[in-house]
């Protein structure tokens, strides 16, 4: 699939930037160029140490902020995909400086979707958030936005064959930032900061959220908002999986946070299908004929009123699911 392709991965330096560059040249060996776009040179001179350009030949780095159209366009060249990745992320900052926020997660979707139709791309596929859904929050609020404007792409790209999708998945098990690292690294002090006891969180795998991204690639028509079906935890079992002996501090919600996280409100339904291991929502005036989408995927309309959410979802890990995923995604030495 990625054979003979040049790929570029915008905010390419981040956890998941670093997993899709190991599994693209795992899988693809014959992969032409794999670029790493970030702003942060300090973290692309670190990811160039992991990928020294002598034992990966196709890797680049190219130093550049989403927030620059000119300079986006000259990255784009001669690339055949790119998947964005960059974003800025954290919610309690997003808050706190919503004009930067703004900037990145708005401005930087439009200058991604212009670049790619000005360049040869012909395939973009944008990372997402359940923090998009019936957003409360700012950072959320800027992702549904950057969602629909990639949705909405595929309206303007008129002959140009490129298709614009969307992944949208939950909390990143080990990214930078996450509950799990946070709560390892607090177990030391002898008690852990929780927001709310009933809290309830999606959970995906670095490696699920990779495989989200390829199936993208293959599969998207154009206009789709891919969902995985993924288990959810409760916030007391991560912080029991990962310090059982420590003492757990309520701290109260930080500003933007929401109890539980959806990825499909009952408003999406009318546009969701069930495609087996993903949802997908789609344009409610899709590209295609919807017809024949239904067909080649086998695609099952789920029912009105359908939604998907943390505290309600039927699938669930546990303290010793959660010990077993921490040793496989997380750090394999780690004592509990």
């Amino acid at each position: 699939m990625l054979n003979n392709k040049s790929v570029l991965i915008t905010g390419g330096t981040g956890s998941l930037g670093k997993a899709l560059t190991h599994h693209i040249f795992k899988t693809y060996p014959g992969v032409k160029k794999v670029i790493i776009l970030s702003r942060d040179e300090q973290k692309q001179f670190q990811m160039a140490q992991e990928f020294s350009e002598t034992k990966y030949p196709q890797i680049r780095f190219f130093l550049g902020d989403v927030r620059d159209q000119e300079r986006l366009v000259r990255a784009f060249h001669d690339v055949d995909i790119v998947i964005h990745a960059a974003a800025m992320k954290h919610v309690h900052l997003a808050e706190y400086n919503p004009d930067e926020c703004i900037k990145t997660n708005i401005g930087g979707a439009q200058n991604v979707i212009n670049a790619a139709l000005q360049t040869n791309v012909h395939n973009v596929v944008a990372l997402s958030t359940d923090k998009a859904c019936a957003p409360i929050n700012l950072y959320g609020a800027t992702k549904l936005t950057s969602d629909k404007l990639f949705v909405a792409a595929n309206n303007i790209k008129g002959n140009n064959p490129i298709k614009f999708s969307v992944v949208r998945y939950g909390n990143v098990m080990g990214s930078n930032g996450s509950v799990i690292p946070f709560f390892m690294n607090k177990r030391k002090e002898g008690k852990l900061p929780i927001t709310d006891a009933t809290m309830t969180r999606f959970n995906i795998s670095l490696q699920g959220g990779v495989d989200m991204v390829m199936h993208a690639i293959e599969h998207a028509w154009g206009g789709e908002i891919f969902i995985p079906k993924i288990p959810s935890y409760k916030i007391t079992d991560v912080a029991q999986a990962v310090a059982p002996e420590c003492k757990l501090e309520i701290i109260g919600i930080r500003p933007g946070e929401k109890i539980h996280e959806e990825m499909i409100t009952s408003s999406d339904s009318y546009n969701t299908y069930d495609l087996g291991k993903y949802y997908t929502i789609l344009p409610s005036v899709p590209f295609f004929n919807l017809e024949d989408y239904i067909k080649y995927f086998r695609a099952e309309k789920v029912e009105q009123g359908f939604n998907y959410n943390s505290g309600t979802n039927t699938e669930w890990e546990d303290v010793a699911t959660l010990r077993d995923l921490i040793k496989k995604h997380v750090d394999s030495n780690f004592e509990f």
